[in-house]
């Protein structure tokens, strides 16, 4: 028997879904990267060399892989004008303002020294549209151009419109809208592609600053326990340049602890044509650095609609107000209709996982029946349980019942960002009064969608490839598949992944995972709303945890029956792990926001703590 590297004690051990739906008191032990022993005393595993974790009566977990994540553009924001913490118009004013104080204008006009960032709630401000003249009054001199925290929307100062040529009779792009004045003139707000407009014209962040930036995003999140992430945008993408030599340059220098999946960016103006060249994109990076790399380009980000506070959002039915009596009465849809269904059928044909942005109801319609398209031209029946096809859908604000049962019949998975399902201001002044109680009564139904009793993809299989399904006693979420008699893992298709969509939310797994099961901010959140939404939308502790761990790893093509398997601790799994200073399950469900992360392992190697 070999020493452990790593043997980890004194706590209880999380072991993911189908091991049980809370923790045992069990040791754990690591030898070159993976997990060698779990069991209830390994002493015989120590050594002289074996490092020991004392658990000090916390949590074990699997490492968290979020599922949808803007890294590098939140590492640029926390190293820029970074008002995230922030909640109130005259915060901004004050963050701004010390940004620019210590960060004046180096080798060039003060007129082309720009301040760039975000990080802004559109709940702070009358309508959600701040001004060019609430920031003119702090900066009238340099351009300041700063993205909302849902970065759908941007805020700029006069300045930054004037050199981006934004007057009155700048037309709306079609991608988006310029809030305006009664005159006409740009207000300061701009919706979606309108944002791209200052975009374009303000100074791009250099490859050092983008590296930089990497660098400290991955160090955030290994604070918080994370220890995979897919990238939710890789392309040029609104003036944005595309991050994927930022990645290899981290690769490269034997600096990216994180294990990464590039979504390719969609350009929505463009339709099936960019297949090709994105196929050979991703075969030439395979070809490069290999198919085990720990960095892939295995999916495509699609965006299919908006968001609903700006009326972008793609809606069955009409908005409420002035929304809906506006050009476009039910929102955007940025990619929908036939035009989804030919991307998402040649996408999977081309063997990519496709990640559907979706917000509406309609957008979340139209990307099922795009799937549903694929599924019978590109017979999915047929495929095996494992396919590397991990097809997902993220967001999910508005799901109308009629379509809840169709991501088990499809074997689509839910991406969700569960801190968003709670009732807080923007909640309560810019989302319900735009559609009022009843469609507001199906935001974020993540239970409906884990619990739907649908005939689901694994039935496909049982009857074409002969799987058994063995079902344990949590239901389909934890099926165990066996294929000629052996285990291939737990359900293949898990109804469930998680992710934090940072900058625009915290990327702090355990904040999330408080509104999954409480459907509430935490009590002491500035924040903070009595009322649950939607309680009979709540998640499990054990359902919210796999989602994050599991379900995220399963999308990330790093899940049961894969070659490397993470998100789970069992023998022969990869050692990205997590410790919390607490038993979560021990406590009510109350406090899960007060677990925190003492230590993270990235294939047993300490990143954190």
């Amino acid at each position: 028997m070999p020493h452990a590297d790593l043997l980890f004690l004194g706590g209880v051990v999380y072991a993911g879904p189908g091991r049980g739906a809370v923790p045992s008191a069990v040791q754990v032990a690591v030898v070159d990267g993976r997990i060698a022993a779990v069991d209830a005393d390994l002493s015989a595993w120590r050594g002289p060399a074996t490092e020991v974790v004392d658990l000090a009566g916390g949590m074990l977990h699997a490492g968290f892989v979020d599922a949808h994540i803007h890294p590098i553009q939140g590492g640029l924001e926390r190293l820029g004008c970074d008002l995230s913490e922030g909640s109130s118009a005259e915060d901004y004013a004050r963050l701004i303002a010390d940004f620019a104080q210590l960060n004046p204008p180096r080798g060039c006009d003060a007129s082309r020294a720009w301040i760039t960032g975000g990080g802004w709630a559109m709940s702070a401000f009358a309508g959600g549209t701040p001004s060019a003249a609430e920031l003119d009054a702090i900066e009238p001199i340099r351009p300041v151009f700063l993205y909302n925290r849902d970065h759908h929307g941007a805020w700029a100062n006069s300045a930054a419109l004037a050199l981006a040529g934004i007057a009155a009779d700048t037309p709306d792009p079609a991608d988006g809208r310029i809030e305006r004045l009664p005159d006409g003139s740009p207000q300061g707000t701009l919706h979606e592609g309108a944002a791209g407009l200052v975009a374009a014209v303000a100074p791009a962040a250099t490859p050092d600053d983008e590296y930089a930036a990497l660098l400290e995003a991955q160090r955030y999140a290994h604070s918080f326990g994370i220890t995979a992430w897919q990238d939710a945008i890789v392309g040029d993408y609104f003036g944005a340049s595309d991050t994927a030599l930022v990645y290899r340059r981290a690769l490269a220098a034997g600096r990216l602890t994180v294990d990464v999946v590039g979504a390719l960016w969609w350009d929505r103006a463009r339709g099936v044509e960019q297949v090709p060249e994105l196929v050979a994109r991703r075969e030439a990076h395979s070809a490069e650095l290999g198919p085990a790399s720990r960095f892939r380009l295995s999916a495509v980000k699609i965006m299919a609609d908006g968001v609903v506070e700006n009326g972008t959002a793609a809606m069955l039915e009409p908005y409420l107000g002035a929304a809906g009596e506006s050009e476009h009465p039910t929102g955007i849809a940025f990619v929908g209709g036939q035009a989804l269904v030919d991307a998402i059928m040649a996408l999977d044909a081309a063997g990519f996982s496709a990640h559907v942005h979706v917000i509406g109801d309609r957008a979340v319609r139209d990307a099922l029946d795009a799937f549903a398209a694929a599924a019978s031209a590109n017979d999915w029946a047929t495929r095996a349980p494992t396919d590397a096809r991990r097809h997902h859908l993220a967001h999910l604000q508005f799901v109308h019942p009629d379509d809840v049962a169709r991501f088990a019949e499809l074997g689509v998975t839910a991406n969700m960002q569960a801190l968003w399902a709670c009732n807080e201001p923007q909640m309560r002044e810019l989302t319900v009064p735009l559609v009022g109680a009843e469609r507001a009564a199906t935001q974020y139904p993540f239970a409906s969608i884990l619990r739907a009793s649908a005939p689901s993809r694994l039935d496909q299989m049982t009857e074409n490839l002969g799987v058994e399904v063995e079902f344990t006693a949590r239901g389909r979420q934890d099926s165990v598949i066996r294929q000629d008699g052996r285990p291939v893992g737990v359900d293949a298709r898990p109804r469930l992944c998680a992710g934090s969509d940072w900058p625009v939310s915290t990327p702090d797994p355990w904040q999330a995972i408080h509104v999954a099961v409480n459907r509430t901010l935490p009590a002491d959140d500035p924040e903070h709303d009595p009322e649950t939404l939607l309680a009979h939308e709540a998640l499990t502790l054990a359902e919210a945890l796999d989602a994050y761990t599991a379900g995220s790893a399963f999308i990330n093509g790093r899940g049961p029956g894969d070659a490397e398997v993470t998100g789970i601790i069992e023998v022969g799994a990869v050692a990205d792990l997590a410790a919390t200073d607490r038993d979560p399950f021990a406590g009510t469900v109350a406090s899960i926001h007060a677990t925190r992360n003492v230590g993270t392992w990235v294939a047993g190697r300490r990143v954190f703590g």
